[in-house]
């Protein structure tokens, strides 16, 4: 902890807040404050928002393979730092050290996948079908960007939307959320120590999001947003950038629905069940949150499902052979204990879990739920915890329209062994991602991203750099 940044990172200098103040960062496992930070304010955010703006021109013309190089240097130092980070992460949101060390990894892949995107931004050349002019297809970096990051992949969150930012030529105010700021520190440290020039990353740590984000998206030098967080914050950042017309990416909330059909081979659904529930203890907009098991099968997946859960170690993240963390903090695990008490209130009975544990730290054990009520809160909530609910069907049209029954629209997980119907269920779900007999769909080669209320436009993947360019048509006459 000692060496790592906890001041603001703007033009490439480690600065204190404007005002002095500061706020505190807390070890979700035992409730005690690891650091203080620096909270920033309006002062601040318009600083790093002048750093960026006058770092764009000059970044926006640097050669795409020295763009690339400065990825790549900074992939490498990652990986050489996985215990570090790992341990960075876990001290200040939970998670166990073996998911943190794969956090670290997937996130330096984000790195590496864009340091090789970047020499690969192309244009393009025509003829007008009028046969007068020739079409040249340009493609430039929209401008100063303002990243805002989640807690629950904290490092991950950061490379997923600066490294396009860096590939594409962008600068960047990056907002880190105040319960894991130290990981977005850190990487702001490495990106320097790559080569990053000064004032291209700057970030903010702070308490005050509105105070900070909104003159950002209303002042009109900011061009382009990239959010991950809930839907409901997502649309008021939408409202915000409505004034100035700012690009915007979104990637919100989730409900994923699980699909577990007759056919299916059991041992595979019950570990993508583990895979897609349990994943940072439930923690992410990918978790199955609604469990549609086949009547015929719902019985030995409910006990196969429930043996696994309740095998689970749960305690600090540090500890060895601990398989599941501390939630974020006490309003997150209320949420959790708020849902299951409806849901057994209206009649779901419980096979594992269910019960808080007594002393300090923000855990709750892994849960099933089984014969859960449809009315049941948690079946239009995100659960964001390590609780499966578990509901019955018994035909592919009933599944199909209960899984779609939901504002949102991120992932949807589908098991069976059938072709025909792995295709036709997977293309009736409105999702923006399928997991086709696994529980794992996230990867920094593929788009992520969702439909519905789960957000606009796509992270990763050959995709993920489209977010952060935008087309320029030059018209050429011809002869």
């Amino acid at each position: 902890m000692t060496d790592t940044p906890t001041q603001l990172f703007i033009g490439g200098a480690w600065v204190d807040a404007a005002d002095g103040a500061t706020m505190a960062v807390d070890d979700p496992a035992t409730g005690e404050i690891l650091c203080h930070v620096a909270d920033a304010g309006p002062k601040d955010a318009q600083l790093a928002e002048d750093a960026a703006v006058t770092a764009q021109e000059k970044w926006a013309r640097t050669a795409p393979r020295a763009r690339s190089e400065i990825l790549r240097r900074a992939y490498e130092i990652i990986v050489e730092r996985t215990d570090e980070l790992a341990h960075l992460m876990t001290a200040e949101m939970g998670k166990p050290l073996a998911e943190a060390r794969g956090e670290v990894a997937y996130a330096a892949e984000f790195f590496r996948w864009f340091s090789e995107e970047a020499v690969r931004i192309d244009g393009g050349h025509a003829t007008l079908p009028d046969g007068r002019n020739r079409m040249l297809l340009s493609r430039r970096p929209v401008g100063p960007c303002l990243l805002i990051t989640p807690w629950n992949f904290p490092l991950a969150m950061g490379t997923r939307k600066i490294g396009p930012a860096i590939a594409a030529g962008c600068t960047m105010v990056l907002k880190p959320a105040p319960q894991t700021p130290l990981s977005s520190l850190a990487l702001a440290a490495i990106l320097k120590e790559a080569g990053l020039p000064d004032g291209v990353l700057n970030v903010v740590t702070t308490s005050r999001a509105g105070e900070v984000c909104e003159p950002l998206l209303r002042g009109g030098r900011i061009r382009k947003l990239s959010f991950t967080g809930s839907t409901g914050v997502g649309r008021l950042l939408l409202a915000q950038s409505a004034d100035a017309v700012v690009r915007t990416s979104m990637e919100l909330g989730g409900n994923a629905p699980f699909i577990v059909f007759e056919d299916a081979d059991l041992d595979k659904a019950v570990d993508g069940a583990m895979v897609a529930k349990m994943r940072n203890m439930g923690e992410a907009c990918t978790a199955a949150n609604r469990f549609f098991v086949h009547t015929s099968v719902v019985e030995e997946f409910g006990r196969r499902l429930a043996e696994r859960m309740g095998a689970l170690v749960v305690g600090p993240g540090t500890r060895d052979g601990v398989d599941v963390g501390p939630l974020i903090d006490r309003n997150g695990r209320g949420k959790v204990e708020e849902l299951v008490a409806d849901a057994v209130e209206r009649g779901a009975r419980v096979l594992v879990g269910g019960r808080t544990p007594e002393g300090p730290g923000c855990f709750y054990p892994p849960t099933v739920l089984t014969g859960v009520d449809p009315g049941s809160r948690l079946m239009d909530t995100e659960i964001f915890g390590p609780v499966a609910a578990i509901l019955t069907f018994d035909d592919e049209d009933e599944v199909v329209r209960r899984a779609n029954d939901t504002p949102w629209g991120l992932v949807g997980y589908v098991f069976t062994e059938g072709l025909d119907r792995a295709l036709r269920v997977s293309e009736r779900l409105e999702v923006g991602m399928v997991g086709l007999n696994t529980g794992l769909v996230s990867n920094p080669a593929a788009p992520f991203g969702g439909v519905k209320q789960s957000g606009l436009g796509r992270e990763g993947g050959r995709v993920g750099i489209d977010e952060f360019l935008e087309y320029q048509y030059l018209a050429v006459p011809v002869g």
